[in-house]
């Protein structure tokens, strides 16, 4: 039968590798030719634009709008050296995705020719249409003044395309009346908080020499691959970015042979394809390999600068579905688009480092270095126990809904995982047993005349674990694979921002007191870990025993969105952000309306999407089945065949009417739930409708589906199966 599934499956099968080939077997001769970085700057620009976009960079400088003028003129000469004929200011609006409007450098002159031109005032500043975008209320419809600003921090980049390439300048979002309406306004000054605490901190009590400190971050990306012809004619795969129906394969990820298996040639074709485009654009991928599931991947760079880690890792996931086109790819980067097999996300790996190269939660081997590190990682412990719901809800979406506990994933449940070695260190400060006595208990006892050396990778991994410590750094793994990080970012360093400075002033006060500063840093450090170790834990997250212990414990386990996002307008939080200078109530109040009009969205999109396939796709798939079999039965009757020889058959009509029966009952159901959570006037409230009344009948309908598609006949089924999805080479 020539249906669309086996004519997708034919041009699956068919597809051969895409040549390949790279501007240099030398990554070094290309990586960042299409970045406007610090050599192509020096090249393109006078001595004093390049001073003042490098004090921008590295001071925060202002830059003159007469300056800016040199700037964008030798901005748009490098430019057009690399084919580009347009600009665009290049944000990250809080739609999740990326955003951009081109303008040509061309211009019309007055004697009917025309010259490239890029003035200063383009490069620093364009208007977007402010009301178009999610803005919570801080805009109405008819107030469309909006203002994108050039970040420098962020450096401009070439974005090629097939018939011509662009200027893209990184850029922040805000409305005409101030408010931030993306991601990066507020990064930014998160990020200048959690410094100013750093410096001050390592200044005070460590070494004077730190005047400057960054926030680094490494992210792993996972994804799924599938052929696109197949994706295609999944209408769920397409509109929602997972599978709403599916039968699971008889084989999946169960023998564990796919996770670091050899990757296909297809694949890595892809791959390498991909990663030429990315260091060209500047983005330090380092791995790759094959994930858990079958047909999922992972890459992950080297460490940045936060602010450019989660721009590079917003052009990654474009670039990559860009690429995946050429390959006869579809890149699946939804956080659960198979049932039954492991979801994805991305592991944020964060630090401090200061610059003097020191990265401050990486152990020392003197005594004075090590009270360095336990103070920046007690202070994140603390701040992590303090906040944890509202970091629980920094990664809150409907998407990550399915991954967050499902034995595949931290729990929602957010703790730290520390190891063994380091329990034992900080169980030591706050022993009340003489120093002979720790002495004897432990090689690692510590007092202020002695601090012990604390080794890097002290410890065994725990991959259950939300925010793990993992020898250097704290491991954020309950980020959503879709997600832009800088949600998780802006809360954590906010929080060790907020953290870091009531350190401060409670060390400063014991000073005050009489007491020396090691003897002060290390009473406080001892007061926090007192008050912050129920977050610890170091067993089985994915348990239900954990689960148990948590409660117990006090700790929350807020397992859906509309509930988790209730964080960000708590009191305890707003405060946290005012006092900060990173949101103020009004903007937490817009982004919290914002997000939870996401998630209603989100649900409604996907419960329209499976009534639609319900109807239109798995019952007419179902009744001619059921009808061949009647047909199959009438001519046995006719024929004189007793009951008995048609007794399975009949089973099979039964059968075919419940799960039909079953279906049509739920999807009413579903699209009654659904128009009562619409005429719910407060967000939050329709929020939770969709969450516990639409959502749960999702599953009852899945079920009968899955159901039928185990016992209708191959040829009749429309949709293509889990295993073409996920076994397709």
């Amino acid at each position: 039968m020539s249906t669309l599934r086996f004519k997708a499956l034919e041009l699956a099968q068919s597809r051969s590798l895409v040549a390949v080939s790279a501007p240099s077997n030398k990554v070094s001769d290309y990586f960042n030719i299409n970045v406007f970085n610090d050599q192509a700057m020096k090249s393109f620009l006078s001595k004093e634009a390049y001073e003042a976009v490098s004090n921008a960079i590295q001071q925060g400088e202002k830059i003159d709008r007469k300056i800016a003028d040199q700037i964008a003129a030798g901005m748009k000469n490098w430019a057009m050296t690399r084919g580009a004929s347009h600009y665009t200011h290049w944000f990250q609006p809080l739609t999740g995705a990326t955003a951009e409007k081109h303008d040509a450098f061309f211009e019309p002159t007055d004697d009917g020719r025309s010259i490239e031109k890029f003035s200063g005032s383009a490069l620093v500043q364009q208007e977007p249409d402010a009301s178009s975008f999610p803005n919570g209320g801080l805009r109405n419809t008819f107030e469309a003044r909006g203002y994108t600003a050039w970040d420098p921090s962020s450096p401009a980049f070439i974005m090629e395309g097939s018939n011509g390439s662009t200027l893209c300048i990184p850029t922040i979002f805000v409305a005409y009346t101030g408010e931030a309406l993306d991601y990066k306004a507020p990064l930014l000054k998160a990020l200048h908080a959690v410094e100013r605490a750093v410096v001050d901190v390592c200044a005070s009590y460590f070494d004077k020499n730190v005047t400057k400190a960054m926030a680094s971050l490494g992210i792993e990306q996972e994804y799924f691959l599938i052929d696109a012809a197949l994706s295609n004619v999944r209408p769920d795969l397409v509109l929602t970015g997972r599978t709403l129906l599916g039968l699971a394969p008889e084989k999946g990820q169960q023998l564990e042979d796919h996770y670091f298996g050899s990757i296909p040639p297809r694949v890595q074709s892809f791959m390498i394809d991909f990663e030429i485009e990315c260091y060209k654009l500047g983005i330090p991928l380092k791995t790759r390999h094959n994930e858990v599931a079958p047909s999922q991947y992972e890459c992950a760079p080297n460490f940045e600068e936060v602010n450019l880690a989660i721009d590079h890792n917003q052009l990654l996931m474009d670039v990559m579905e860009k690429v995946a086109q050429r390959h006869g790819f579809k890149v699946l980067l939804h956080e659960k688009p198979f049932a039954g097999v492991n979801g994805s996300g991305k592991h944020n790996n964060w630090s401090l480092i200061t610059n003097t190269g020191v990265n401050l939660l990486a152990p020392g081997k003197t005594p004075q270095n090590n009270l360095q590190f336990l103070t920046f990682f007690v202070n994140t412990i603390k701040a992590v126990h303090d906040h944890a719901d509202l970091l629980r809800a920094s990664i809150a979406s409907a998407a990550n809904d399915h991954r967050l506990g499902a034995n595949e994933a931290p729990p929602a449940i957010m703790s730290v995982f520390i190891g063994t070695q380091l329990t034992q260190v900080l169980e030591d400060l706050v022993s009340t047993k003489s120093k002979s006595q720790a002495a004897k208990a432990s090689k690692t006892s510590i007092d202020i005349q002695k601090i012990p050396e604390i080794l890097l990778d002290n410890t065994d991994r725990n991959r259950t674990s939300p925010f793990a410590f993992t020898g250097n750094k704290f491991e954020f793994r309950a980020v959503g694979s879709s997600a832009n990080c800088a949600n998780a970012m802006i809360v954590l360093n906010a929080i060790m921002a907020d953290q870091l400075k009531k350190f401060k002033v409670e060390v400063d006060g014991q000073i005050k007191k009489g007491k020396k500063k090691e003897e002060a840093i290390l009473d406080v450090l001892k007061g926090y870990y007192k008050s912050s170790k129920t977050i610890l834990f170091e067993g089985n997250g994915y348990g239900d025993a954990w689960v148990k212990e948590a409660s117990k414990r006090g700790l929350s386990n807020i397992k859906t969105t509309p509930e988790a996002l209730n964080a960000y307008i708590s009191g305890t939080s707003k405060q946290l952000f005012e006092r900060n200078a990173i949101f103020n109530s009004r903007e937490l109040e817009a982004r919290y309306e914002i997000m939870q009009e996401s998630y209603v969205k989100k649900i409604d999109i996907e419960a329209k999407v499976l009534a639609q396939l319900a109807i239109s796709h798995v019952i007419p798939s179902a009744l001619s089945y059921q009808q061949k079999l009647s047909e199959n039965v009438a001519a046995l009757k006719a024929i004189g065949v007793t009951k008995t020889g048609y007794d399975a058959q009949f089973k099979f009509i039964e059968e075919i009417s419940k799960y039909v029966k079953h279906i049509r009952e739920n999807v009413e159901k579903m699209i009654a739930e659904m128009d009562k959570a619409h005429h719910i006037a407060d967000t939050h409230k329709r929020a939770v409708a969709f969450c516990h009344k639409v959502k749960p009948l999702f599953e009852q309908i899945r079920k009968s589906s899955d159901a039928l598609e185990f016992i209708i006949e191959d040829d009749l089924w429309k949709l293509p199966k889990y295993r073409e999805l996920l076994f397709v080479k």
